[in-house]
C-alpha cells in the first residue's frame, strides 16, 4: 500500500491562504466607507404648550392632609 505524499501540502496550504488574503483585500478595498460624520444644526422651534403658560403644583399623596 503506497504511502501518502505529503511534500506539496506546505505549498498548496500556502498559497490558498494567500489567495484568499488577496481575494478579501480587493473586496475589502471596494468597500465605501462614510465620511466623518457631521453635527446637524437643528433649528430651535419654541412650542407653546397649554401647560407652559401657567403654573401648576402637583402634589404628592403623602403630603396632603390626612383626613381620619
Amino acid at each position: 500500500m503506497p504511502q501518502l505524499d505529503t511534500s506539496t501540502w506546505f505549498m498548496t496550504i500556502s498559497s490558498m491562504i494567500f489567495t484568499l488574503f488577496i481575494i478579501y483585500q480587493l473586496k475589502v478595498s471596494k468597500l465605501n466607507y462614510p465620511l466623518k460624520p457631521t453635527p446637524k444644526f437643528l433649528s430651535n422651534h419654541n412650542h407653546t404648550n397649554p401647560w407652559e403658560s401657567k403654573w401648576t403644583k402637583i402634589y404628592s399623596p403623602l403630603l396632603l392632609p390626612q383626613q381620619l
